[in-house]
């Protein structure tokens, strides 16, 4: 699995680094940075909490 970030709908509100704080980071200009773009399947869970938690749906997760 793969983390997708559409860096056109992210705003940086940090509510995937509160679900994921070891996937995600919002750095101090507000952007976000993935800090895993291929986490290990025992983080899927943390993963689609994070993507839920997007208030502009701007994370999804690619399976390849």
């Amino acid at each position: 699995m793969r983390i997708v970030v559409d860096r056109d709908k992210c705003t940086g509100l940090g509510m995937c680094e509160a679900e994921a704080p070891d996937l995600f980071e919002i750095d101090d200009d507000g952007s976000l940075e993935v800090l895993d773009e291929r986490p290990p399947e025992e983080k899927r869970a943390e993963l689609r909490a994070a993507v839920e938690s997007c208030p502009t749906e701007a994370l999804s997760i690619a399976e390849d």
